[in-house]
């Protein structure tokens, strides 16, 4: 046997699949072409493998570090919508904030009066508008009209909102706690109430690296019971190159779509008659969840942590002791009644492991305590904003809790990060971006408790040596934290692993342990999770990889295509011998031809296809083919079942094994 070489998930570029000589369709069984090998037939019907290699990355500049783009997208926002009122005066503006690849702005079409005094419902936004829009923004950035701020008196602002009979815009000034009021114009036709920051100049925006998008739906302050608006998505760039580079990655975001790659390979799905938000986990879905979630127990066992189980409701009094009920009371669902007591449903984990520590008294030896959870949550989310995985009512918060000392707390950081770094690369997620968030205005501690809080965070990304962000005054309330968002193969960044310290909890149910000198102290208590939550993380994963998982991961990792009944038994033998081994193979039952099975494997993102015909049965051998790497060529099953399994255990994908097919002769070219 040739020998065998791995290389790490997503470490190497696939090489492209060998095209077929020669198209052989051969019948299934005991007919045409039975004297030929299955290694011959598979290399016959060979087809390509459709590439799901991601575009060449092409670094686009955000919000967070181009203060520059961030002006032009809020300044598009306004010029926006100063045009639809332009195009349709009726229209009443609402909010308009930049987002992370542009920004939108919600307007409210009331119902109107004909010449003839007959009720005319609220305009209904069509694509055709938004071209109507388009060209009115191109008018107002070609006329170069100065933008410039005022800073007005509460009153003033409310004197003229009532003069435009803008309703909106008096709930937002309402809702503003500061007297200190400003406005943007955009020369001397049009203002919204703002805080800036803009361009100086509609002039300075390009107007052919600005597109509007799409139109939807959004009620008023996102109540149902209030005002349905009107949405208008769009993009805004410094130049048409990016906004052109931009466009082909939302073509590729589309392709990779989680909800449309999960239901095609048959992975999870929302059933509405279930109610939405909720996630049913099929077969091959519920496996590849499997094999995530016992990799996160190994290796946290491996680093020190105990696994832990709490339940999924409690009493409302340990929501009102830990805080919960009066910060998150709109997140969470409505109490249900007990034996006259109000139980809650849980939104989040933290609390129980709380319980559990004051369950028994601690020493200052048996610290750090490390727990860490799979604890399934719920949380009411308004229907508009639920998103295929990323956004859900229930799902699975991979949580983990430390009480550690404070002369361990930078060294219990470290080690978190480097879990963070283990756990993220096992699914090719390599690159990040770091912020470290400082107290907020509002916080619970004292000065010197977050001083050496946020010294240990900083001091740890510095033993790590990895660059980061300062997010002055983004820290929770409750203690500073360091946030990763992980880089997928197009480029885009997710939030998911976050390190928090909490100076809250362990104050709000009085945590405590004896120290050296037999004195009670509180332990601080750090919030840590590493994929946020395993459905999030699931759909994440699905749209970096395209669908084309690892072979560790995927969820067939072989199926084996029988040319003739004869050999039915053969492949059944060695797919109750890979299970042992904790292999997941399949076989190919079906009537097709050979050539659509293979085709219907590699749809299926199957990375394995052994085609077993009577010489294959004679040599207890299966002809090979790699969705990565093409034609493989003959292997033992013990051979190939040791390789995966290999493959499995590191996960790193196969390389190179079996005898290589002959290079097809070359033919001469016709002069």
């Amino acid at each position: 046997m040739r020998a065998i070489g791995c290389s790490a998930f997503l470490g190497r570029a696939s090489r492209p699949a060998r095209r077929n000589l020669s198209m052989s369709m051969l019948e299934r069984s005991g007919g045409v072409g039975e004297e030929k090998s299955a290694l011959s037939k598979l290399r016959d019907t060979a087809v390509p493998s459709p590439s799901s290699a991601p575009p060449a990355e092409v670094e686009l500049p955000t919000n967070d570090n181009d203060p520059s783009l961030l002006r032009i997208r809020h300044t598009s926002a306004h010029v926006m919508a100063m045009a639809v009122q332009k195009v349709f005066p009726e229209a009443q503006v609402t909010i308009g904030p930049w987002i992370d690849n542009g920004f939108y702005y919600d307007f409210y079409f009331p119902d109107t009066v004909d010449e003839e005094g007959n009720a005319v419902p609220g305009r209904k936004l069509v694509d055709g508008d938004l071209k109507k829009i388009k060209k009115a923004m191109d008018k107002i950035i070609k006329a170069k009209l100065p933008i410039h701020r005022e800073d007005v008196s509460r009153e003033e602002a409310a004197a003229r909102i009532a003069a435009i009979n803008e309703p909106f815009k008096k709930e937002i000034l309402d809702s503003i706690p500061s007297d200190d009021i400003s406005i943007y114009h955009i020369g001397d036709e049009w203002w919204d109430l703002c805080a800036g920051p803009h361009v100086e100049s509609t002039g300075d925006l390009a107007p052919k690296a600005i597109a509007l998008q799409n139109v939807a739906g959004a009620y008023w302050r996102g109540d149902e019971k209030r005002e349905m608006l009107q949405r208008i998505y769009a993009t805004a760039w410094k130049d048409p190159k990016q906004l052109k580079a931009y466009k082909k990655l939302r073509e590729e975001a589309k392709k990779r779509d989680h909800r449309l790659l999960g239901k095609k390979l048959d992975l999870f799905s929302i059933q509405e008659d279930a109610g939405g938000g909720l996630v049913f986990w099929h077969p091959k879905g519920s496996t590849m969840r499997r094999k995530i979630e016992d990799f996160w127990r190994e290796a946290h066992i491996e680093n020190g942590y105990d696994i832990v189980f709490t339940p999924h409701i409690a009493n409302i009094d340990l929501w009102k002791t830990s805080g919960h009920f009066d910060f998150y009371e709109e997140g969470m669902f409505d109490q249900m009644d007990v034996e006259g007591q109000e139980y809650q449903i849980r939104p989040m984990n933290c609390p129980f492991h709380c319980l559990m520590y004051k369950d028994d008294l601690r020493s200052y030896r048996d610290l750090p305590i490390r727990w860490a959870e799979l604890g399934t949550v719920y949380r009411y989310e308004r229907s508009g904003t639920l998103h295929g995985l990323m956004r859900v009512r229930g799902f699975t918060q991979d949580d983990a809790h430390v009480f550690c000392l404070p002369d361990q707390l930078q060294d219990e950081i470290v080690a978190v990060l480097d879990l963070f770094e283990t756990i993220l690369s096992r699914f090719g997620f390599n690159k990040y971006d770091v912020m470290l968030s400082t107290r907020p205005e509002k916080s619970v501690g004292s000065d010197e408790i977050w001083e050496a809080a946020t010294s240990a965070l900083a001091g740890a990304l510095a033993v790590k040596k990895w660059n980061y962000q300062i997010n002055e005054g983004d820290g929770a309330f409750y203690g500073p934290k360091i946030d990763l968002k992980i880089k997928d193969a197009i480029g885009r960044t997710w939030q998911c692993s976050t390190v928090q310290c909490d100076f809250n909890l362990p104050v709000r149910f009085g945590l405590e342990y004896i120290t050296a000198d037999n004195t009670k102290a509180q332990p601080i208590m750090l919030h840590r999770a590493i994929f946020g939550s395993i459905e999030r993380f699931f759909g994440i994963l699905v749209e970096n990889c395209a669908g084309d998982f690892p072979l560790w991961l995927a969820p067939v990792q072989l199926i084996l295509l029988p040319v003739t009944d004869s050999v039915q038994d053969y492949c059944t033998e060695v797919k109750k011998k890979a299970a042992k081994r904790g292999i997941r193979v399949e076989i190919d039952r079906g009537n097709e031809r050979l050539a659509k099975q293979i085709r219907n494997a590699e749809q299926a993102r199957v990375p394995l296809i052994g085609v077993v015909g009577v010489k294959e049965l004679e040599s207890r051998k299966i002809a090979l083919r790699s969705k990565k790497l093409g034609d493989l060529g003959l292997h033992g099953i013990e051979d190939l079942l040791d390789e995966i399994e290999r493959c499995d255990e590191n996960a790193v994908e196969m390389e190179l094994m079996g005898e290589k097919p002959p290079k097809p002769e070359p033919v001469a070219e016709e002069k």
